[in-house]
């Protein structure tokens, strides 16, 4: 629900807050240039009298003098004739510039205010600060439910660029966002009459003028008492009209003075409404505030990047989302398909199934397992898809439904049945939907099948499971599932560098990029097809041929070298990485990339530990390899022996040498002095606890087996200091990716 509330104004105001953001930020810098050209001496101790009495004797034509919020004094005056208006020193008196009202402010004033549609404009434009608000409102909400709880508002962002860049500008902007909003609504709410101004109240014109002999301007004291840093403007009597009296208009309030008594005839001082107005009106233009107009302006240039970025997540999502024909409502569905999903490839299962019972004859409703309903009145089963995202945790579309179920009434009268998705080389293969399974078994839900999981999306376990549902149902049930294939880019091999065949672990790395890059002709050149972007620690998928299923390695460059860079050990019927050990250079492969924003090195200048062993040293290279600016960074690698597979072994040295890399600490295990990379942690285990008090990071990457031994070592490490791997992962200075 939070979600949609900050989705539909999104995209239905979206052009509309960035005019209104764009023309604010114009005019936000207007206070901020006409501060800039106020005389240094304008704020001298002087008062309105003398002022007065001083333009009189240099402008006896004057009309008006008038007080910019910017502290510019502005003389209105008429020489032969002519209108004139000069901008003047108030000390001096001197003039400083022609004064003129710029075409170019007034229209997009107009702009701003009202969209030039007059009053439907102005309404418009209120609107858009409405939605501006509520935006601003739910997007930090969505901020906060991401993080974990508005304690840890300020945490480290994850996702892809465009979610990071959407939700970090927001967070920086959003206090800027809700005045800018606020304060317009207010202003609009006044405008329209549904709460007063205080700015239609005059005090009465007066009656009962002298009319006599007029004094001098420099003489009323009820003029000497107001400083001019009070002046609003004051208006002067039309010549050779005794029967006509002064206009002032002071922070304080307004009246009228004989102008040949110099006595406050009336006078109607601010009350409260219209002060509270003005302040609001300074707010939100930054008039009186250069300053703030300025911070007011950069946010508002912000809005442009931040309507983009929105615009660009909704389509991607748009997009990845799974399109379920025939979806029927939950209240009128008999077969109700709930998944969990972090990557959509669940989906694509989903859909299978659904299709397949659908085509049957049945009713079925299928929808995220976060969207679970207290109650579906006709119901008559129900099938949970559950994937397990990471180290057992919740994916994506069902990291709030145990809760859900805890808040749902009793167990209904139909059954359910439970189908993990994982990977059985993690130790917690389909452990999300165990936990399921569980809670539904302690809640009293009735079974249809016995919890099943699927192995690495297999398509024949799927089927085979199908048949068993279609079997409990008294149906026949194909389920014949055909993944998407992904959309690659065809990669050439350029370079291998084979290690590791002495210790029975053949490892390469591998250096691919796209064919036409390697073509000498400058016009192939300069129109040749580039590289994917991507960073190192991000995962490229390869498709084997015959397979349209991805195996996943992380990569140990980024786009900006040229080259795609893997690690890849040969195992004993692995198809990929067999297929990939018995390339030669020129070869093709099919690619694509998958961003990992989760495991980069943090911004900053804050000490790295890079942990790796095997091939887990890929993605760490490619770190140490982009440190052109030495920031302290501290390798732990793990190898067998040091004549075989000692990767990267002449770019650490040299690493070494220009400080892009500060300590290499090794271990290897089939030598005479054998180790292992959690040896070498708990040796520097002194060392470590002083990184990591100067506010270091630790990157773990490779097997599963060595991560958990390495975490234990850093617990041990770290135990005087109350601290603890738990603790730095909760604080985003923890990072694993492992396999």
């Amino acid at each position: 629900m939070l979600r949609q509330f900050h989705k539909i104004p999104g995209l239905i105001a979206g052009l509309l807050i960035v005019v209104l953001a764009t023309s604010g930020a114009v005019l936000s810098v207007l206070p901020a240039v006409e501060r800039a050209g106020v005389p240094t001496s304008a704020s001298a101790e002087i008062n309105v009298a003398e002022l007065a009495g001083a333009v009189v004797d240099r402008y006896p034509g004057v009309e008006q003098i008038v007080r910019k919020p910017s502290g510019k004094i502005v003389v209105y005056y008429f020489r032969d004739d002519l209108p004139g208006a000069d901008v003047i020193d108030p000390v001096t008196i001197d003039k400083v510039a022609e004064y003129s009202k710029s075409g170019f402010q007034r229209w997009m004033t107009n702009l701003h205010r009202s969209l030039f549609l007059d009053e439907t404009g102005r309404a418009l434009a209120g609107l858009g600060a409405l939605a501006m608000l509520i935006l601003s409102y739910s997007g930090l909400s969505l901020t906060a439910k991401r993080l974990g709880g508005w304690r840890k508002l300020t945490g480290r962002v994850r996702g892809n660029g465009t979610q990071r860049l959407h939700v970090e500008t927001g967070r920086i902007a959003v206090a800027a966002f809700v005045l800018s909003a606020a304060t317009a609504i207010y202003m609009s709410l006044a405008n329209f009459g549904f709460i007063p101004d205080g700015l239609s109240a005059e005090p009465v014109f007066p009656r009962n003028v002298n009319g006599g002999v007029t004094m001098s301007v420099a003489d009323i004291a009820d003029l000497q008492a107001i400083p001019v840093a009070d002046l609003r403007e004051l208006t002067f009597p039309y010549a050779d009209d005794p029967s006509d009296v002064f206009a002032i208009t002071s922070a304080t309030g307004s009246g009228y003075i004989d102008q040949s008594t110099g006595q406050m005839l009336s006078y109607l001082p601010n009350d409260t409404t219209r002060n509270v107005y003005e302040f609001i009106f300074m707010l939100h233009t930054g008039q009186g505030l250069w300053w703030l107009g300025l911070v007011l302006g950069l946010a508002a240039a912000i809005v442009p990047v931040m309507s983009i970025t929105g615009t660009v997540i909704w389509w991607r999502a748009r997009r990845a989302a799974p399109k379920i024909a025939h979806n029927a409502l939950a209240k009128s569905a008999d077969t109700i398909i709930l998944v969990g999903s972090e990557g959509n490839s669940t989906w694509g299962f989903a859909k299978t199934l659904h299709d397949a019972l659908n085509a049957q004859g049945f009713a079925v409703h299928t929808a995220p397992m976060n969207r679970l309903k207290p109650g579906y009145a006709k119901a008559e089963r129900m099938f949970i898809l559950a994937a397990t995202y990471g180290d057992g945790a919740a994916p994506a579309t069902a990291n709030a439904f145990l809760k859900r179920l805890a808040e749902s009434p009793s167990a209904p009268d139909y059954p359910v049945a439970v189908l993990g998705f994982g990977d059985r080389q993690f130790p917690k293969f389909c452990q999300f939907a165990d936990d399921v399974n569980e809670a539904l078994a302690q809640d009293g839900w009735e079974t249809l099948l016995p919890m099943d999981r699927i192995d690495r999306q297999s398509a024949q376990e799927f089927a085979r499971w199908g048949d068993d549902v279609g079997a409990a149902m008294g149906i026949n049930l194909d389920l014949v599932h055909s993944p998407e294939r992904a959309k690659t880019n065809t990669l050439e091999l350029l370079d291998r560098q084979d290690f590791g065949a002495e210790v029975q672990a053949p490892t390469t790395i591998f250096s691919f990029a796209v064919p036409q890059a390697r073509q000498s002709s400058l016009w192939t050149r300069l129109f040749a097809r580039r590289l994917p972007k991507f960073k190192a620690g991000d995962l490229v998928g390869i498709l084997p041929p015959g397979s349209d299923m991805p195996r996943f390695y992380s990569l140990a460059s980024a786009s900006s070298e040229g080259v795609l860079e893997i690690c890849v050990r040969k195992h004993p019927g692995g198809l990929c990485s067999e297929f990939l050990h018995g390339l030669r250079t020129g070869d093709r492969i099919d690619a694509f990339i998958k961003p990992n924003p989760d495991f980069r090195p943090a911004k900053g200048r804050a000490p790295v530990i890079l942990v790796g062993a095997g091939t887990g040293i890929g993605p760490l290279a490619g770190f140490i390899r982009a440190n052109r600016k030495a920031r302290p960074m501290h390798l732990y690698f793990g190898g067998r022996d040091p004549k075989s597979d000692y990767l990267y072994e002449g770019e650490i040295k040299s690493w070494l040498q220009d400080k892009r890399l500060h300590t290499a600490n090794l271990a290897f295990s089939r030598i005479t002095d054998a180790a292992y990379v959690q040896n070498r942690i708990t040796a520097d285990a002194v060392a470590l606890r002083a990184l990591l008090a100067d506010g270091a990071q630790i990157m773990v990457c490779g097997g599963r087996d060595m991560a958990r031994g390495v975490m234990e070592a850093i617990d041990a490490a770290l135990a005087p200091t109350g601290l603890n791997a738990a603790v730095l992962k909760a604080e985003g200075r923890y990072l694993e990716d492992v396999y």
